[in-house]
């Protein structure tokens, strides 16, 4: 309704597809709920680098919603103009297997599948994440590691605190405390979890 009232332009940026929940559909709720409504303009960039493994082809698309054909051809024509100079005719390669895997039902759900398997992997390292710093005794709250959803995690912490973890600990996030959840394992996330208690707790 915000949205609506502000006559704003209601913009999706769908990196992870799949990855936040475990559900692609479930994911995808909140732009779908936005283009049933139909009364703010929608648009999707939508990437499948990494919930296909598609990485390096740059595999995605650009979606407007319009109101009618009408309009529909108006942007279809800007859009035009706007994509001749950037790359006229982007490789296919990585586009025909997208599309492939999306329109044969049997590949369609190995896929969704296998998406869900690695959002339950992340879910999981979250949970061991955020149970080991408990365990260490921290008096911070570790509540958000999993309240957030999907391949990236806000840690909450300093870029002191993350100076460090490189330092100390050879540890490597970016200085925001973004952390890639993808990249913590059974096997690595009782030290990140020591790493970060040690730097957190004075």
């Amino acid at each position: 309704r915000v949205v609506e009232e502000g006559e704003h332009l209601a913009f999706f940026d769908m990196a992870y597809q799949g990855f936040a929940t475990g559900d692609a559909d479930r994911d995808a709720a909140a732009l779908r709920a936005f283009v049933a409504g139909g009364k703010a303009p929608v648009v999707l960039s939508q990437s499948f680098a990494k919930n296909m493994g598609l990485y390096g082809e740059r595999v995605g698309t650009f979606s407007i919603v319009g109101a009618d054909a009408a309009e529909r051809d108006r942007l279809l024509s800007q859009l035009k103009i706007l994509v001749r100079p950037l790359y006229s005719n982007p490789p296919v390669h990585g586009a025909r297997i997208a599309a492939e895997v999306l329109t044969q039902p049997e590949l369609r759900q190995e896929w969704l599948g296998e998406v869900k398997t690695m959002a339950d992997r992340i879910i999981g390292m979250r949970q061991a994440l955020r149970a080991r710093l408990e365990q260490l005794g921290s008096a911070q709250s570790w509540a958000h590691i999993t309240d957030q959803i999907g391949m990236f995690c806000f840690t909450g912490l300093k870029p002191e605190q993350v100076d460090r973890l490189a330092r100390e600990f050879h540890i490597y996030l970016t200085r925001d405390g973004r952390v890639s959840m993808a990249g913590i394992s059974s096997s690595n996330v009782s030290y990140l979890a020591e790493s970060i208690h040690a730097v957190t707790k004075d």
